[in-house]
């Protein structure tokens, strides 16, 4: 049974800093494409920053490039997102994903597996 299960969220004022985990089980990790995508209340669920198989090709939305950043640890089955100079927008819920094909999809429909999601909340 594939899990992906996030943790690293929190509270954090404008300008701060958080980092977000992803482990995985279940999947044979160093092969699948991972993502994570964040959703804010009464908003659609949107792309943020993506992370093909060996990690040497990312890609992230106009709106984190710069501050965010994927990485990812194949012998730990883990991904993270490093998430810098935070701004009020980011308040979401973000969430895990991932798909075994080797783009770096941007649509939600696109990805096979999904975490349970982890609230960020950043104060002005």
């Amino acid at each position: 049974q594939v899990q992906l299960v996030e943790s690293g969220g929190g509270l954090v004022q404008a300008g701060g800093s958080l980092s977000l985990s992803c482990a995985t089980s279940g999947l044979t990790f160093n092969t699948y494409v991972m993502a994570w995508f964040r959703q804010a209340p009464g908003k659609e669920r949107e792309f943020v920053a993506g992370i093909n198989w060996s990690g040497d090709s990312t890609r992230y939305a106009d709106s984190v490039k710069g501050r965010f950043t994927a990485s990812r640890d194949n012998a730990k089955n883990t991904v993270y997102l490093q998430m810098n100079t935070l701004k009020p927008e980011d308040t979401a819920v973000y969430y895990c994903s991932s798909r075994p094909y080797t783009r770096i999809a941007t649509i939600p429909d696109d990805y096979s597996y999904w975490g349970q999601g982890t609230q960020v909340t950043v104060s002005s």
